[in-house]
């Protein structure tokens, strides 16, 4: 009998340990899809010694702290709006929802938004955009701070990992490159220490 009880105390933990890898690998594919990107010559945002020198991309350790299950709240009547960009022009945007979570037992809520150039590609047309800042932002990470790539969920939440976050493409060549600008209803008043690093990229 305690043998069976035993094993019936194990299973949730077994279950727990297999979803827990299961997003971790998530998280390792979406570093090496990156990584691999960045080095891809038809695809890199890098150019000369910056692209011959990168060897892969520092990331903060994974922690799935900082991976959130958030309320999500569709905007209704969305109108467009231009989003400033890195180069001074602008981008065409729509208010899609707003995502709120728990961090730390602290609520914060952010915005995000559609592109109206993306959406009219059939490949993007369940593409969301999340731009955010954070108090890592200028340290350890692009001081212009750092995007996530969603798609639109079916329900009512949404899951924001974090883990996920990478930085624009004018961290790293902001010459060739016109970055949304992160809105400033997107700043969040904390570290968000996931993601994709800032420091020693080339090298790492």
């Amino acid at each position: 009998m305690k043998k069976y009880l035993l094993l019936f105390l194990l299973l949730p933990v077994f279950f727990l340990s297999q979803k827990i890898s299961k997003e971790e690998s998530e998280i390792k594919k979406f570093q090496r899809e990156l990584n691999a990107e960045y080095r891809n010559p038809k695809e890199t945002p890098l150019r000369g010694d910056n692209f011959t020198n990168f060897k892969a991309h520092p990331f903060f350790p994974v922690n799935l702290k900082y991976r959130v299950v958030a309320e999500f709240t569709r905007t209704e009547n969305a109108q467009p709006f231009d989003l400033p960009t890195s180069s001074g022009k602008t981008k065409a945007y729509q208010e899609y929802g707003k995502a709120t979570f728990t961090l730390d037992g602290k609520p914060y809520t952010l915005t995000v938004y559609q592109s109206l150039d993306l959406i009219k590609q059939e490949k993007y047309r369940n593409y969301l955009f999340l731009p955010f800042r954070d108090t890592t932002n200028g340290k350890e990470t692009y001081g212009g701070g750092k995007y996530m790539d969603l798609t639109i969920p079916k329900g009512n939440t949404i899951i924001l990992d974090f883990n996920k976050s990478y930085q624009p493409y004018c961290a790293y060549n902001a010459y060739d490159y016109n970055c949304p600008i992160v809105p400033e209803e997107n700043r969040l008043p904390v570290e968000i220490r996931a993601g994709v690093m800032y420091e020693d990229i080339y090298h790492h």
